[in-house]
């Protein structure tokens, strides 16, 4: 059966969002991107579905171009919070399904939020926890967010680990859940038997921040 994709319009293609269109595109996604400069979507052009040049803040432009037909909406403008609001009013008319919104700062956010934006992202906040995250323990490369406190970790194994079991580790002494782990491009269930940990595995963690962080500390 063939993967299933959907459509995404960004509108803004700053820096945030040209690197989603481009990585959607990359993904084998429809994706048309929207903004008033020239130049920006013309760099674009030939990695996107399509390109349109346009006011975001012009609604008939917008349904014009066919966004209302897409399944995913991303508002990506920049530093113009009045043009960011705008083109999210206008989106959200148009019926768009899902709606994300890029926000400036807090207040942006709570506007957006009585817009009734599906998921509205504050992108250099998001990157400074994640960067905070990495800073504090140098054992976790990355991590997800779920949401209420829980969040999905990825730990590299330390070189003083190297041949001890993987059942070996008390996971649940600090109310944490494996998920398994990756070595190379190779996953392996927690369920694994008799594998040992090489320094370059990394363990995928599920559970709250601070049993986490402790984790993190003692490993």
């Amino acid at each position: 059966m063939p993967k299933e994709t959907r459509t995404f319009a960004i509108i803004g293609l700053g820096a945030f969002g040209s690197a989603v269109a481009s990585e959607l595109a990359r993904f084998g996604n429809t994706v048309m991107g929207i903004d008033q400069d020239e130049a920006r979507v013309a760099k674009l052009a030939d990695a996107l579905t399509s390109t349109v040049i346009l006011d975001a803040t012009d609604e008939q432009a917008l349904r014009e171009a066919g966004v209302d037909r897409y399944d995913v909406a991303l508002v990506a403008i920049g530093h113009d919070i009045e043009s960011s609001i705008l083109a999210t009013m206008n989106v959200r008319v148009l019926g768009v399904d899902q709606l994300w919104v890029k926000a400036i700062n807090k207040t942006h956010h709570r506007i957006l939020s009585k817009l009734g934006a599906d998921r509205i992202i504050l992108p250099e906040q998001e990157m400074g926890r994640h960067v905070a995250q990495r800073l504090n323990n140098p054992v976790v490369q990355d991590y997800v967010n779920l949401g209420n406190g829980f969040s999905v970790v990825t730990m590299a194994v330390p070189e003083r680990l190297k041949g001890r079991l993987l059942s070996s580790l008390d996971f649940e002494h600090y109310d944490l859940r494996l998920l398994g782990l990756m070595r190379g491009t190779e996953f392996h269930p927690c369920e694994t038997e008799g594998l040992e940990l090489a320094p370059q595995d990394k363990l995928l963690v599920l559970g709250r921040r601070p049993d986490l962080r402790s984790f993190g500390d003692a490993l």
